[in-house]
């Protein structure tokens, strides 16, 4: 049996071109020997085969193990993986390709602006012996969320193409689809209801547990990839912040920094003697190293500078690893979870 682990990503447009982007800044170059060829590879781990595969079509590769692990969209493995048992959703959020599920109604629907009036409206065509008309691509996710909501007289229309184009063509009353911006939606005179996000989503990694249950090796295969995606995934939250402070000890300068919260860092300061330039030792300057998170980063700046603090500079590391990788360990428990 092969140990080779199979890796399904975008093979074509937007998703294959921002997935490679994003593995690329995850230190993870990909190889295509020419956009016609549908196998390739990554840079650094001979042992990981690469399948180009349509982006609709990766979750069912997966949950059938022709593909061992998969880059796909959360709102197609919520579509159609939700009760499959052999995938794992190993981390949910790569933090590209964000878009939401929304209901969507025609701008000339006045009295419509909620999901409440949208079920009072279900029930009013349900008196006039028809039901509320729904095109979607995602039948489950829609079904399941108007039920919950108190829809319970619709028909679903399997709409292929420019879904938007539904309500004006007439063979159907509403729309629910995926939306980045909503300009589309604006342009074909179409609105989201209050209340009608059916869910948000973004790119996530996915993998077959049979897979892993059946050749165990697979898993450190995996590693490596799992560990680059999460650590850097972590540099989202975080700064890293070197300064010069001034103090009579290294444990001044300690209590001054972790006096505040957003200086503390994450385990507390790194603080190492300043030689100046001079010779002069007596100025009594300390190197201050400490990971703040980024949207306190001012607020680190600002209580530094009240310790006198001089040369603030600030990083963005590459990596942040922690002392065991969470979703590695979440992949090996799902596998031997129920073995």
């Amino acid at each position: 049996m092969s140990e080779t682990l199979r890796l399904a990503i975008s093979s074509k447009g937007g998703y294959s071109d921002a997935t490679s982007r994003f593995l690329e800044r995850c230190g993870i170059s990909l190889w295509r020997p020419n956009p016609r060829q549908y196998v390739g590879r990554l840079s650094g781990l001979p042992d990981v085969e690469v399948l180009f595969q349509r982006t609709e079509d990766i979750v069912h590769k997966v949950a059938e193990g022709s593909a061992d692990m998969g880059i796909t969209g959360l709102d197609l493995v919520t579509e159609n993986g939700q009760d499959e048992p052999n995938l794992v959703v190993v981390m949910d959020d790569l933090g590209f390709r964000r878009c939401e599920l929304v209901i969507a109604v025609p701008e000339g629907w006045l009295d419509i602006t909620t999901v409440a009036d949208l079920a009072d409206l279900s029930i009013d065509l349900k008196r006039t012996g028809r039901t509320l008309r729904v095109a979607t691509k995602f039948p489950n996710l829609t079904r399941d969320f108007l039920y919950q909501h108190g829809i319970n007289y619709f028909t679903l229309v399997d709409a292929h193409g420019a879904l938007e184009a539904a309500p004006v063509l007439g063979y159907a009353d509403i729309i629910t689809d995926l939306s980045e911006t909503g300009v589309t939606l604006r342009d074909n005179r179409l609105r989201v209801l209050n209340g009608g996000v059916i869910l948000r989503a973004q790119a996530c990694l996915i993998a077959a547990r049979r897979s892993f249950r059946e050749q165990p090796c697979r898993l450190e295969i995996a590693r490596p990839i799992i560990e680059l995606i999460e650590a850097r995934l972590r540099t989202r939250d975080v700064r890293l912040i070197t300064a010069n402070v001034r103090g009579d000890s290294p444990e001044s300068v300690a209590r001054h920094v972790t006096a505040q919260l957003e200086t503390a860092g994450q385990e507390g300061p790194t603080i190492s003697n300043v030689f100046p330039k001079s010779g002069d030792v007596s100025g009594g300057w300390y190197g201050v190293t400490i990971i703040v998170p980024a949207d306190r980063l001012l607020a680190a700046v600002d209580h530094l500078r009240t310790g006198g603090s001089s040369g603030i500079t600030v990083t963005s590391p590459d990596y942040v690893f922690d002392g065991q990788s969470s979703a590695f360990d979440h992949l090996v428990h799902a596998v031997k979870a129920n073995a």
